[in-house]
């Protein structure tokens, strides 16, 4: 797992240090497509009340901006396996009192929730059965830390045979929610209607 974490943090550090704290620095085409995301991600958070939520992969911290839009009073942990992107992000946000970010997997304390954008779509030259490890292992950590729920994204394995790449993985939605469904909560919804080639599952406790 090190070693796969390694190489992921590779990618991805050279993505901020090519394009800087944008979209293309986390490897989206736009912003658009990154608000949309975040759009079904945070449908997991409530709105009326505070919460605090880690950002598990929070690249240089794009999801804070849309939390300041959308929500009133919340406390945000970003934490990224790039030394890059958190550098990036603690730059970019050291105005924010209601912010923090760490380098890791997981935070060094609970949180209300969690959501997880993007960090299962690039698997470079590993297996798909490596990857599906690296996934359930993830949700698991997740499960551990959020008391009140978590949400994350995948590419879809619906997607164009004609547009799908070999160095990025493509999870079968039904089988996610199968497993959230059966290891984590009777209150799980699958996403999968917002015009990407890809899902959200969102899991409550």
């Amino acid at each position: 797992m090190n070693d796969l974490l390694s190489s992921v943090a590779r990618y991805y550090t050279d993505k901020i240090q090519r394009f800087g704290s944008e979209p293309r620095g986390v490897d989206w085409n736009g912003r658009e497509g990154q608000v949309l995301r975040f759009a079904q991600l945070c449908k997991v958070l409530d709105p009326d009340a505070p919460f605090s939520v880690t950002d598990v992969g929070c690249g240089y911290g794009s999801l804070l901006e849309f939390l300041a839009t959308h929500f009133k009073s919340f406390d945000y942990l970003g934490v990224d396996i790039s030394d890059a992107m958190i550098d990036a992000a603690t730059q970019l946000h050291a105005d924010k009192a209601h912010a923090r970010f760490e380098l890791g997997t997981r935070p060094s304390q609970p949180t209300d929730f969690a959501v997880a954008s993007g960090i299962f779509n690039v698997k470079l030259e590993r297996s798909d059965s490596e990857w599906r490890s690296y996934i359930e292992t993830t949700l698991e950590n997740m499960h551990e830390f959020a008391t009140r729920g978590f949400a994350f994204n995948c590419l879809t394995s619906y997607s164009d045979q004609d547009r799908m790449r070999p160095d990025l993985h493509y999870a079968d939605p039904c089988e996610l929610f199968d497993l959230c469904k059966r290891k984590y909560s009777r209150n799980v919804a699958l996403l999968h209607d917002y015009g990407l080639y890809e899902f959200t599952i969102l899991v409550r406790k």
